[in-house]
C-alpha cells in the first residue's frame, strides 16, 4: 500500500505524486490512451495526489485529468496553478497574479477539470507587479468560498513565502527539487517552509528524466520536446551530467534498486513530497515502489557527493534570477 505523507495546513496526500504535465504537453507526441490508463492505474496503486495547471497546453492537461478520473473524485488530490494569464482561447499573456484573474482562472480550472473544489491550489508563479498579499488573499477567499481546500506557492523566496503564510496558511510550496537541483537548500526556501510547518512539494524530482532510463541519450528526446532547449539538455553539458548519472547507477545497482528508484527515495528521504512525471504504467510502478527503498545517512550522502554542485553543467532553466528571488 502506497505511504501517506502530511503537508501543511492539514493536507494529507500519497507518499509520491504523479505529475501529469508531460502526458500533452512539453515533451513532445503523446497517446492520450496510455496517458488515461496511466492516471487511472496510478490511482488503482495508491498514487493519488494528482499535479497539473491551467498553463498545461494550456488547459489540456486538465481536461485530459477530467475524462481520465471523473467518477473517482473521493478517491484523488487534485492540484492545479494558476498564475499566467490565458484567455478561454488558449492565448498566454504575462503573469496575472491579480485577485480577479486568480478567481476567474479557479473557476475556470474546475469546470475544466469537473470538480467542485480544488484540493490544492497553487499560485504558479509570483507576479512582481501584484503584491503577494493580495494574491494569497484572493486565494484564502477561495477558501471561504469552498471552491478551494489548500493553497500553494511555486518557486517562490523565502521572504515572500513568509509574507504569504502571514495573509493566509499556506499548505506547501511546490519547487524543483533532485539530485541535480538543491537550490531549495542552499537559498532558504526549505528552511523556512520547515520553520513555519509548511509542506514540500518537488517538481523534477528525476531532473528532469536523467535520472532515470528514460533519457539515457538526446536521441531519447522528440524533436519538439521543450527540454532540447534548456541549458543542462545542450549537448556538451548533457555528456557532463551524464557522467555524473552513471556515479548515481553504480550506487543504485550496489542497492539492487533502479535509478529513478534511488534518486526518488533521496527526495522522500529529504521529507519532500516528489510528483515524478510519467506517461507509461510501467514507469509509474517503477516510481512508486521507491517508497520501499530506505537510504541510511552514508548513502544518502554518497548520493549528493556523486552529484557536486560545482560539476553539474548548465542551469537548471536557462531563468536568470538572483539567488533567493521569487522566480
Amino acid at each position: 500500500m502506497m505511504q501517506q505523507r502530511t503537508l501543511g495546513d492539514g493536507l494529507t496526500v500519497s507518499a509520491i505524486g504523479l505529475g501529469a504535465m508531460g502526458m500533452n504537453a512539453f515533451h513532445g507526441p503523446s497517446d492520450e490512451q496510455e496517458s488515461i490508463a496511466t492516471l487511472q492505474h496510478a490511482v488503482d496503486i495508491g498514487v493519488t495526489f494528482i499535479d497539473t495547471a491551467e498553463a498545461y497546453g494550456p488547459f489540456t492537461n486538465e481536461q485530459l485529468i477530467g475524462r481520465a478520473l471523473a467518477g473517482r473524485r473521493d478517491e484523488i488530490t487534485i492540484a492545479t496553478k494558476a498564475s499566467t494569464e490565458t484567455d478561454d482561447d488558449g492565448t498566454v499573456r504575462s503573469r496575472n497574479g491579480s485577485a480577479e484573474y486568480i478567481r476567474r482562472a479557479c473557476d475556470r480550472s474546475l469546470r475544466h477539470l469537473g470538480i467542485d473544489t480544488i484540493d490544492l491550489y497553487y499560485l504558479h508563479r509570483v507576479d512582481p507587479a501584484v503584491p503577494i498579499e493580495e494574491s494569497v488573499g484572493a486565494l484564502g477567499e477561495l477558501v471561504t468560498a469552498g471552491k478551494v481546500r489548500h493553497i500553494g506557492l511555486s518557486e517562490v523566496a523565502a521572504p515572500t513565502l513568509r509574507r504569504a503564510h502571514v495573509v493566509h496558511p499556506i499548505a506547501a510550496v511546490q519547487s524543483e527539487f533532485s539530485l541535480f537541483s538543491r537550490d531549495i537548500v542552499s537559498n532558504g526556501e526549505k528552511a523556512v517552509a520547515d520553520e513555519l510547518g509548511i509542506g514540500f512539494v518537488a517538481f523534477s524530482p528525476l531532473g528532469r528524466g536523467v535520472l532515470s532510463e528514460g533519457v539515457r541519450s538526446l536521441d531519447d528526446l522528440s524533436p519538439n520536446d521543450a527540454r532540447r532547449g534548456l541549458p543542462r539538455f545542450q549537448p556538451d553539458a548533457f555528456a557532463a551530467n551524464r557522467r555524473l548519472v552513471e556515479r548515481v547507477e553504480r550506487i543504485a545497482a550496489d542497492l539492487d534498486a533502479t535509478t529513478a528508484q534511488i534518486a526518488l527515495a533521496w527526495v522522500l528521504a529529504e521529507g519532500v513530497v516528489p510528483i515524478p512525471g510519467t506517461r507509461r504504467r510501467t514507469r509509474l510502478d517503477e516510481n512508486a515502489a521507491a517508497v520501499e527503498v530506505q537510504l541510511t545517512k552514508d548513502q544518502r550522502r554518497a548520493l549528493v557527493e556523486a552529484v557536486p554542485d560545482t560539476e553539474i553543467a548548465g542551469s537548471r532553466d536557462g531563468i536568470d534570477a538572483p539567488a533567493g528571488t521569487d522566480r
